[in-house]
């Protein structure tokens, strides 16, 4: 199973980098543990919301949270699907419900990492929190979405 798990693995950078706003915003899987998977991205210009500072806009961090969510419940909804653990399909059915961002400190550096865990899978929500950190693994964001799923 090991084995399998991991061929299945290897196989979803391709597929996560296709969306376009992950390539706007230079979206890399750095990561593809079901229960742990990280994105990484660096700064640009475009992403600056403070010229005095050069940080982080909030909107950036807030979509980062977002997709990180998303991309959790990807591996996790997937690998449950692959593995017959779930008898159906588990996907993000309709995105978002909800999401809550707590801005910890600014954002800044050159290098960023989000993470995130599942809190709770179910039949038709699922709960995931994610972190954004710096190079220093400075701990900028954190946030809790809700994700409609089926």
């Amino acid at each position: 199973m090991d084995k399998e798990k991991d061929d299945f693995l290897k196989s979803l950078p391709d597929k996560y980098s296709k969306a376009p706003y992950h390539r706007f915003l230079g979206l890399t899987p750095d990561c593809f543990d079901i229960e742990s998977g990280c994105i990484h991205f660096d700064m640009r210009s475009e992403f600056v919301g403070n010229m005095d500072y050069e940080i982080l806009h909030g909107g950036v961090i807030a979509s980062i949270i977002d997709i990180e969510g998303a991309f959790i419940l990807a591996l996790d909804g997937a690998w449950r699907t692959k593995t017959m653990i779930s008898s159906t399909p588990r996907r993000l059915k309709g995105g978002t419900i909800d999401m809550r961002i707590d801005y910890l400190r600014p954002g800044k550096g050159k290098h960023f990492v989000a993470s995130g865990t599942v809190l709770r899978h179910g039949n038709k929500v699922a709960v995931v929190r994610s972190e954004l950190r710096d190079e220093h693994d400075e701990l900028i964001a954190v946030g809790t979405g809700t994700y409609l799923i089926g």
